[in-house]
């Protein structure tokens, strides 16, 4: 089976096409590197041929609200109709846990846009609603940090390793097509003020990390359970303290 994957050369999409290839199917990395273009449309009707399955796992290279909105639109609508010209059955994305509670925020607007073309295409389709990362922890804190004060909000967070986030997608796209959303999270639930505190802790990183209900998440306002899958979630395997040991 020949299974494109768009952003194939970044964190998930590169795992990704190394778990395709080991099971047998042709893996192909497709991403502006390897001559591929989805907002402007370049290489997808060459990269595509014979494809059975497209993965896109593509994300904007700004979170700026007006650019994402376009990549996400834009590129979508391209990688849709160079789809159905090339006979492609079966269209999978990448999404986030808790897209459609998050939309205060202008890059769950475009996610939720990118979901909602999916949808209406009439393409065959499955979506992977992944929970946060590991890898992207620290970047959490990063982005909710204001001089030495890091505010977040006491909400309830199940992240997972990347490796996990990318055998889920593979699954589900040498699978049928769910026309859905298939959910996936990390085994543990963490409040997200003290994962952060303790992660900035354990790196010696001298922030002080504040508990704040309306510390904004990407712009959005946390409730508890807004970054939660629900009870149907595929639950993987590796737990962040592994995970953590691995990194040492």
């Amino acid at each position: 089976m020949k299974v494109v994957v768009i952003g194939g050369t970044g964190l998930i999409g590169s795992k990704l096409v190394g778990k395709l290839d080991e099971h047998g199917h042709e893996a192909v990395a497709a991403a502006p590197n390897t001559g591929v273009n989805t907002l402007t449309g370049e290489g997808l009707a060459e990269v595509l041929e014979g494809a059975s399955v497209v993965v896109d796992v593509s994300n904007s290279p700004s979170w700026e609200d007006d650019a994402v909105m376009d990549f996400f639109r834009t590129s979508t609508a391209n990688l849709l109709k160079a789809e159905a010209e090339a006979g492609v059955t079966h269209h999978v994305a990448l999404s986030v846990v808790g897209t459609d509670r998050l939309l205060e925020s202008g890059y769950f607007r475009a996610k939720q846009a990118q979901e909602d073309l999916i949808k209406e295409s009439g393409m065959p389709y499955s979506i992977v609603h992944a929970t946060q990362f590991f890898e992207f922890i620290k970047g959490i804190a990063d982005i909710s940090t204001d001089g030495d004060t890091v505010r977040l909000a006491p909400a309830k967070i199940q992240p997972m390793y990347s490796d996990d986030v990318a055998a889920a997608v593979g699954r589900t796209a040498v699978g049928s097509p769910v026309g859905g959303v298939v959910e996936v999270a990390g085994p543990d639930v963490f409040q997200l003020d003290e994962l952060i505190r303790k992660t900035l802790a354990d790196h010696d990183d001298p922030r002080t990390v504040v508990t704040d209900p309306q510390a904004p998440y990407s712009g959005a306002v946390l409730q508890e359970t807004t970054l939660l899958p629900g009870p149907d979630a595929q639950i993987a395997k590796t737990k962040l303290s592994d995970w953590l040991a691995q990194q040492q």
